[in-house]
Order: structure tokens, then sequence, then C-alpha cells
């Protein structure tokens, strides 16, 4: 789970990589619209530091967050103060009611890392689910785009704070693992400070099957 100190740098850093998320929000919503032009309400389950959240709380009328991480979700708060942001996990959430859309964005779904958590976090979603509502999930990397070995590296500098990032791809048989090292200085008398990340240990399907191995 992501902590206080990336919550900060979080969108810092995946911006200055060139991720648009006004753009993937309109995407999403040109989908939706496709198939249910009335949506009216959204919930972005795994929301972050609320992102996308913002994006689309400015194209429908009603929106909300779920996010298991604390410090991110209070990062989206303090962005969207009119915006309820949930604290709680993907896998066993309920808040009571349905919404006409449900996003899961940013590979988040990744992070589910056996066939009964991921059953069971679509179960959830389903049942705050309106009918005919649709969902959306961006999902984790498929095994064909994997790069086994991959290194890629990213610097940002904003208001006198420079971030940088790295990170190493790895598959383990049916698992892709990703380790994320950051570097953060600026200007204060703490200087600098590093701290590493890993992200999910997703697994994909055995070879002929729908079901996670």
């Amino acid at each position: 789970m992501y902590g206080a100190e990336l919550a900060e740098i979080y969108e810092l850093i995946h911006r200055s990589r060139g991720k648009d998320y006004l753009e993937e929000a309109a995407e999403v919503e040109r989908r939706v619209r496709a198939h249910k032009p009335d949506a009216a309400s959204l919930l972005d389950v795994a929301c972050g530091t609320g992102a996308h959240l913002r994006c689309f709380d400015e194209l429908f009328d009603e929106v909300a967050g779920l996010e298991l991480s604390e410090p991110m979700a209070r990062f989206a708060r303090a962005a969207l103060p009119h915006v309820p942001v949930h604290v709680g996990d993907m896998r066993d959430f309920e808040l009571g009611r349905t919404y006409d859309v449900i996003t899961c964005m940013f590979g988040s779904i990744g992070y589910l890392l056996t066939q009964e958590a991921l059953v069971g976090a679509l179960r959830r979603f389903a049942r705050h689910l309106a009918p005919d509502g649709v969902l959306a999930v961006d999902p984790w990397w498929f095994p064909g785009t994997y790069l086994h070995g991959h290194v890629a590296g990213a610097t940002a500098t904003v208001g006198g704070r420079t971030v940088s990032r790295v990170s190493h791809s790895v598959r383990e048989g049916a698992a892709s693992r990703m380790d994320v090292h950051y570097l953060v200085a600026d200007g204060t008398a703490d200087g600098a400070a590093g701290f590493r990340t890993a992200a999910p240990a997703a697994r994909w399907p055995a070879p002929g099957t729908g079901s996670a191995s």
C-alpha cells in the first residue's frame, strides 16, 4: 500500500512521463456514453490521489472515489473537497448504493494477486453497479507486451523539488514484478531522500485457460 512519501510525488512523476489523465478520462467517458448515454454517477475504485477522479468530476454529474491508502485518499479529498473519497479495499468494500459507472484505472486491478481476490473484487463491483451500468477496468500489462528485464527512468522538477524514478520489471514464472526506486531532493536542510516501492506481482492466466495460475 502506498504511503505518504509517495502520495506527495505520485502525480508529479507520472505526468512528467507523459501520462495524460484528462485524455484517458475522456476516452472512458466516450466508451461509457456509447453503452449508457445517460450515465450520471461514477465510482472510481483505487482512485489514488484523485488524478482521474478530478477529470471524471468534469464529465459526470456525481462522482466518488475509493482508495485503500489513507495518505492517497487524503490528497484526493484535498483536491476535491466536494467529492466523497472513501477508504476501503476493492475486495470487500460496501458503500450502500449503486453507480452508473465504476472505473478501476492505471492497472490497479493488478494488485489482486489471486483468482479469489479478483472474483471478490468483481463481485463488489457488480454489487455497486446500477442496472445497465458500465464497468471500465484499465488492465495490468498483458503477457505478450510485458518486457522482462526492462529498465525505465524519469526525472521531473516542480517548485524547487526534483524527483527521479527508476523501475526494473521482471517475470517470475506466471507472475510479473516491478521494483521502483525514487530519489527526492529539494532545497531544505534534509536535502535528498530515497525510498523504494514494489508494483504488484500480478499473475497471468495459464495458457489456454481463463483462470489465474
